[in-house]
């Protein structure tokens, strides 16, 4: 079993967090999440305030276990967002797309669990010296939203532990239990996934996007928006592959008929967030099945190693 920082901040079994995606990290999913031992995270970067309240009244009806919300800074506009996520009575959350200074005194005083998402050991820094519990280190190979300037995992994660003692959740390229082993040699206590998520049988979005995930290639991703902010990774589409050579437009604009996309099917109607992890995902699971597999795959690995290369 697990028994670190992260768990025993966040309260629960295993330390796999689940991304907070638009419209997508709802009670059906982090219900799910939660049961199976991870930590799910109800969304606000839809901006539909008054649905995510009703998710978390449902989410309290489909587990007892632990969950978060995320405030996604540059997406919800509601300048009460901090007190509102206070006032659902949640104990974790996590905040991105913004500075960690807005709201991390104000939750942390209501006693809440802050976690910070950063791009870069300069916003690392940042967020340690506003005050937060931890970090979510999130690698530019991830899907979403992302820094224009992407750095992979591979460099950010152990340069981010090395100049921080806080937690870090590790976020952009972790899939499976090996790549959860690979996240903890790097410094990271806990892993957060999006595109396996997406793809996993309880996520709401339309099965068309669930396939095109489980059939996409290891190079099956764009990075769009590098001139514009925010940047961000997504599914190779017809659309998207298009918008990659539009480097004057910023693509935020396409995302309008979206909700025909993640629940219509029309892979063509927005932008299909996606990490390069697609190309290792090839099966659409149950999320407790999900979760099991990494666990007993990452001890496994690491057992693995310490027989093949025991200490001296």
């Amino acid at each position: 079993m697990f028994d670190n920082r992260v768990t025993q901040m966040l309260g629960c079994e295993l330390p796999v967090v689940q991304a907070p995606m638009g419209w997508i990290a709802r009670s059906t999913l982090a219900s799910a999440v939660s049961n199976a031992g991870g930590m799910g995270i109800i969304e606000t970067s839809s901006g539909e305030l008054d649905v995510i309240k009703q998710e978390i009244v449902k989410m309290r009806e489909l587990t007892d276990k632990p969950f978060g919300v995320n405030i996604a800074q540059a997406f919800v506009r509601d300048p009460n967002i901090a007190q509102f996520v206070i006032d659902q009575g949640v104990t974790f959350v996590t905040t991105s797309a913004g500075s960690p200074t807005r709201y991390t005194e104000q939750l942390k005083n209501a006693g809440l669990t802050v976690f910070h998402v950063v791009p870069t050991l300069k916003a690392a820094l940042k967020a340690v010296d506003a005050g937060v519990d931890g970090l979510i280190v999130e690698g530019g190979e991830g899907g979403g939203f992302k820094n224009p300037n992407e750095v992979s995992s591979m460099v950010l994660l152990p340069l981010v532990r090395s100049r921080v003692e806080v937690p870090i959740i590790a976020a952009g390229g972790f899939v499976d239990g090996k790549s959860m082993a690979a996240a903890f040699a790097l410094g990271a206590e806990g892993v957060q996934m999006g595109t396996r998520m997406v793809s996993a049988l309880e996520s709401p979005v339309h099965q068309n996007w669930k396939q095109s995930i489980v059939d996409a290639a290891e190079t099956d991703t764009v990075f769009l928006n590098r001139f514009h902010s925010p940047a961000l990774r997504a599914l190779r589409t017809a659309k998207s592959t298009e918008l990659e050579k539009r480097i004057e437009e910023n693509v935020m604009g396409q995302f309008g008929r979206a909700q025909d996309l993640y629940f219509g099917g029309d892979m063509e109607a927005a932008i299909a967030l996606s990490g390069q992890v697609c190309g290792r995902i090839d099966s659409i699971k149950p999320v407790r099945q999900i979760l099991l597999e990494i666990r007993d795959e990452f001890f496994e690995t690491i057992k693995s190693l310490a027989g093949q290369y025991p200490a001296p």
